[in-house]
């Protein structure tokens, strides 16, 4: 059983926080439960203001007979804030997402941190589509080829024997699609490390270049863990839960 919760602080009544999923559409005033099917797979929307707005986010996740398993995602970008919470009967309860302090704040707050806290490079993803969406770097242009800082990674993944444009580093795709540990590498600048310490957080985002949009998701998120690009799950930093014999879960959408 999935229960939507309005942590809007009061700027959208319940009337207008919206969930789709598989055809169906309600505002939690209409419906905040909905009873997951088992063997049923994809992504639950949702929508600020009205079912069609340009504020929206989801959730993944596959259930199957016995398990749940589900995620948070920033990998495509920001676009609102969400945390989801697992409670299974075994008495499992764990919580994934965007902070308390992050849902206290107000969205052009956290607009203003991330641009606050990320190098120069990183600050236009929190305006080329503000107020909207905060955009993975390796879709936004200054990263991709022709971009000012299509090169940002290439000295330093050649060092790692890598040879990647900087958009596929930050996409884990190209050569780097089958490669999980490398590309974490990369984005995490570890790679200069022996492999046997890839697995340490302790080590990550010291030194740039680094994926510093990854690394504000980190910062802000519910014991550290998020996606923040396509394999964040190396070494079990991303948002992903699982388990058997799920009850219930929760996933709070915020502005």
């Amino acid at each position: 059983m999935v229960k939507i919760l309005n942590r809007t602080n009061g700027k959208y009544p319940d009337s207008q926080v919206f969930w789709s999923y598989n055809g169906q559409v309600h505002s939690i005033a209409e419906q905040p439960y909905f009873d997951m099917p088992v063997n049923t797979a994809g992504r639950m929307y949702f929508y600020l203001g009205s079912p069609n707005s340009q504020y929206y986010d989801f959730i993944e996740f596959t259930v199957g007979p016995s398990v749940f398993n589900g995620n948070t995602t920033r990998v495509d970008a920001f676009g609102l804030k969400l945390a989801m919470r697992l409670h299974a009967h075994d008495g499992y309860d764990v919580s994934v997402g965007e902070d308390y302090p992050t849902f206290q704040e107000d969205r052009a707050v956290t607009f203003q941190r991330f641009i606050d806290e990320v190098p120069a490079e990183f600050k236009p993803l929190a305006q080329v589509q503000a107020p909207y969406r905060i955009p993975a770097p390796g879709s936004y242009a200054g990263f991709r080829a022709g971009g000012a800082n299509a090169n940002y990674f290439s000295a330093y993944a050649t060092t790692a024997g890598v040879n990647a444009a900087t958009s596929d580093i930050f996409g884990c795709a190209g050569p780097l699609a089958e490669e999980p540990g490398m590309c974490a590498a990369l984005n995490r600048h570890v790679a200069q490390l022996p492999q046997s310490q890839w697995s340490d957080p302790g080590t990550y985002y010291k030194a740039a270049p680094a994926n510093y949009y990854a690394k504000f998701w980190h910062d802000h998120a519910i014991g550290k863990l998020s996606y923040g690009f396509p394999y964040d799950d190396y070494a079990g930093q991303s948002s992903f839960i699982s388990h058997g014999n799920p009850q219930w879960l929760l996933v709070a959408v915020g502005w």
